[in-house]
């Protein structure tokens, strides 16, 4: 049927449409189109393998302090069981990768959560971190991480890689993502669900929905001052427009949540820095 209406219209236009239906919700045809074209075996098994490139080609190295990797997943489990309600068959995974310099989280189909030392390092209190653990859960929810991979390397080739069959296509991915490359590239309507999607996960966990707020507004401030905040600033870039929507969403959506965290987080940020 002429390639499937070429791609669902190449993946949606980029991942940027959606369309109103009968009950008044409207319906993400971007996300449709990739949970059309990669089932989510497929994309549990595309994780895998960008996770196998990580650990034998990027050499990453992972925290092996047990109390900081404990306190990493304490803060991700209720985060994550929020994010199941909007995607139920989610098998999460999360690693801690021990680089203090990178400032920096990312998650790859299939539910696999990276986030770097530096990050926890970066982070003022646990709602700035589960602000952005709530965001990246949001890529994979929203299928996000698929359709960007679909869109920058093919449908056919990230199917090889989901296979075990494409080592190359693999290794670029994680290269990217680990490496000093530019990551996934998400439309602008993904960042934004994920910004929504990630307050409300954050908020249901008890946490303040603002801290992905306060944490994008100290990386804009260091922007240009600290190299290790660019990595996640180039695939989030946090502008004005996008803080004050972020804000707005939370007000108009009346959501709420008290806990910062500042007590848990210190004695793990003097844990790393020792």
């Amino acid at each position: 049927m002429k390639r499937i209406l070429s791609v669902v219209m190449t993946l949606s236009l980029a991942m940027g449409l959606t369309t109103g239906c009968a009950a008044g919700k409207k319906v993400n045809v971007g996300r449709t189109a990739a949970a059309l074209f990669i089932s989510d075996q497929q994309e549990a098994e595309l994780g895998k393998q960008v996770k196998q490139e990580l650990e034998t080609k990027e050499k990453i190295k992972y925290v092996e302090d047990p109390a900081v990797l404990e306190y990493v997943r304490s803060v991700a489990t209720p985060i994550l069981q929020a994010a199941n309600r909007d995607r139920q068959n989610v098998k999460w995974k999360v690693n801690v990768i021990d680089d203090p310099k990178m400032v920096n989280a990312f998650a790859t189909p299939g539910g696999y959560l990276y986030v770097y030392t530096g990050l926890l390092l970066a982070a003022d209190n646990e709602a700035e971190l589960a602000g952005v653990l709530g965001h990246e859960a949001a890529h994979v929810t929203g299928r996000h991480s698929a359709q960007a991979l679909m869109l920058q390397y093919g449908q056919e080739a990230i199917k090889q890689v989901a296979l075990g069959k494409n080592p190359g296509t693999a290794a670029q991915i994680a290269s990217s993502l680990a490496g000093a490359g530019t990551g996934l590239a998400f439309s602008r309507s993904n960042e934004t669900e994920a910004d929504e999607l990630g307050a409300k996960y954050t908020s249901a966990a008890g946490y303040d929905p603002r801290g992905l707020v306060t944490f994008f507004q100290k990386l804009a401030a260091a922007e240009g001052k600290t190299p290790g905040f660019m990595k996640w600033l180039s695939t989030h870039p946090a502008s004005a427009d996008r803080v004050q929507h972020l804000n707005s969403y939370i007000s108009q959506k009346g959501l709420t949540g008290s806990n910062a965290g500042t007590e848990r987080l210190a004695p793990i940020k003097a844990r790393l820095k020792q």
